[in-house]
């Protein structure tokens, strides 16, 4: 089974890159993010992780730029109704690092950005991962988005059941942020002040931030 590919580019399609090592041209499709991170100079150096699907008719490789993306290609497969086109399809709209805030916040809106994730797959996606993506242990690639937007780090993704954490996430959505940003920002202030700080004391930490 191939997991890794070195070698140059040959050419580069819409939704695929054919490789050259050693000679041998390999077949890969990749996510229009990975497409974009290497480029389409032929000849130029690259470097794919692979995951390779083998079946009775056809052996078919999928490349990813790095290991957040392969996992979470593999994780959103596991989903009814999601197949490999439709995941790279994700990981071309959301980057890898931000599909758990995206899934665990149940931003459906970002999902159907998507082509092929309609409404329906959308609420199948988030309902059946926000549980895996809310526990992740991602580290610094889970929090990547979130720390750039707001200049810290350490932000803690987690499930936001108390309701004045969700009526502060409707508070912020409906002042026009997205969200993502919202679920993201609103655990970030209840990480550092306490998860019983009341609802107008979270809506207002989160606004200093969201305007730092």
């Amino acid at each position: 089974m191939i997991a890794k590919l070195s070698g140059v580019i040959d050419s580069v399609g819409t939704n695929h890159v054919i490789i050259d090592v050693n000679g041998v041209g390999y077949l890969v499709y990749a996510s229009s993010r990975t497409l974009s991170r290497i480029g389409s100079a032929k000849g130029a150096p690259v470097s794919l992780l692979i995951e390779t699907h083998v079946r009775e008719d056809q052996i078919t490789l999928y490349g990813f730029a790095d290991a957040a993306e392969k996992e979470w290609f593999l994780i959103l497969c596991t989903v009814q109704g999601v197949g490999a086109k439709v995941a790279q399809a994700i990981l071309g709209a959301i980057p890898a690092e931000q599909l758990p805030v995206v899934i665990a916040s149940q931003d459906k809106a970002a999902l159907r950005q998507a082509d092929g994730v309609g409404e329906k797959l959308a609420v199948r996606i988030v309902t059946e991962l926000k549980e895996k993506a809310g526990k992740m242990a991602f580290g610094q690639a889970a929090t990547q988005k979130v720390q750039a937007a707001r200049g810290q780090a350490g932000i803690e993704i987690k499930s936001l059941a108390k309701s004045p954490s969700n009526d502060a996430v409707s508070a912020l959505i409906n002042l026009g942020y997205g969200r993502a940003e919202s679920f993201g920002v609103v655990a970030n202030v209840l990480r550092l002040m306490g998860d019983d700080l009341p609802l107008g004391d979270i809506i207002r930490e989160s606004l200093k931030e969201l305007s730092a």
